[in-house]
């Protein structure tokens, strides 16, 4: 279980900086094409120092009780900084409880977690770290170790004007995420860059179906990022044994509903579902295609869709070119 009661105290021991449109540092990375700036906090401008330090925590494991584990243990670059299994392991093997999320395009999600329940990258830093089955750690003892290194220090110091503290990590791994921007696909060739030969006639028509009315794919998986970032039950379960956003509000409405995901590099980022429990985006669509099964707060979007061979074989591919063969291999990102 998230301890959200601890992530409501730290909201207010940190605050919750107003984001800002100001210009970012543009030797930290480029905005794909058709993508807006991202917001970000006030307090927390992206330079370079601040992502360089961002990235050395990110793949260190001096962020977990036992030093077994970073971020990067799960958010693996080569799966768009997701991971390849349904729920991954924490410190000592302990089991996860969801799948993890890919990190491609953060900047632009409004809140964190499946339920939503983080409003900032920054206080998302602190999850993981506290979580039992995750990090399992306090980050003022992640700062105590950091403070032994003199070259944590110097770092620091040049990013924030500060020593190693809470504020410096979780802003520093923040900054790191946000510059984590995917959108140089075939799909953003065909699309943003006019590119007219980046897609075949299979996906261009697989494309055709995902926003046709029929299929209604980008009702949901709308925008640049392919998210509306709603929360909607897409009838997996009849039953579910995770209560989604209903751990959070506590509304009955909101039982097994779940935050939207992106599509991007979908057709690397398997298993699906919140819990993993699709091993194959063939089978996600065999889902969708049937209707999923009967739940009280299933959305009405999810229906029957009658899919031909075919059509399944279009849709398949269209998803496929969203993948983002420069992002997952760009070296600015590895440690």
């Amino acid at each position: 279980m998230k301890l959200f009661g601890f992530i409501f105290i730290l909201i207010i021991c940190l605050g919750c900086s107003d984001t800002s449109n100001q210009i970012i540092d543009d030797k930290c990375f480029d905005i794909p094409i058709g993508f807006p700036q991202p917001p970000y906090p006030s307090d927390n401008n992206i330079t370079p120092q601040r992502v360089a330090l961002g990235k050395r925590l990110f793949y260190d494991s001096i962020l977990s009780v036992d030093k077994s584990l970073s971020c990067a243990s799960c958010h693996c670059q080569e799966f768009a900084f997701a991971d390849n299994i349904p729920t991954s392991f924490g410190v000592r093997n302990r089991a996860g409880t969801r799948n993890v999320p890919s990190l491609a395009n953060v900047a632009y999600h409004p809140y964190f977690l499946r339920e939503g329940g983080v409003p900032t990258l920054e206080l998302q830093v602190q999850v993981p770290i506290e979580e039992h089955n995750e990090f399992d750690f306090n980050i003022l003892l992640i700062s105590e170790r950091m403070n032994k290194d003199s070259s944590y220090i110097a770092q620091s110091q040049t990013a924030y004007n500060r020593n190693p503290d809470y504020y410096v990590i979780t802003r520093a791994i923040a900054c790191f995420e946000r510059t984590l921007l995917s959108g140089n696909s075939r799909y953003d060739q065909y699309t943003f860059h006019g590119t007219l030969t980046a897609l075949n006639a299979q996906e261009i028509s697989g494309k055709e179906l995902f926003y046709s009315e029929r299929l209604g794919c980008g009702n949901c998986h709308s925008g640049f990022n392919f998210t509306n970032y709603a929360f909607e039950n897409n009838g997996l379960y009849q039953f579910y044994k995770d209560s989604g956003r209903f751990r959070l509000t506590h509304n009955p409405k909101d039982s097994s509903l779940f935050k939207i995901p992106s599509l991007r590099n979908v057709a690397i980022t398997a298993p699906y579902m919140h819990d993993g429990s699709i091993a194959t985006l063939e089978q996600v669509i065999e889902h969708y295609n049937s209707g999923g099964k009967p739940n009280v707060h299933k959305s009405s979007l999810v229906k029957p869709l009658n899919l031909t061979i075919q059509e399944k074989e279009d849709l398949l591919s269209f998803l496929k070119s969203l993948t983002d063969e420069q992002f997952i291999q760009n070296k600015i990102f590895k440690p």
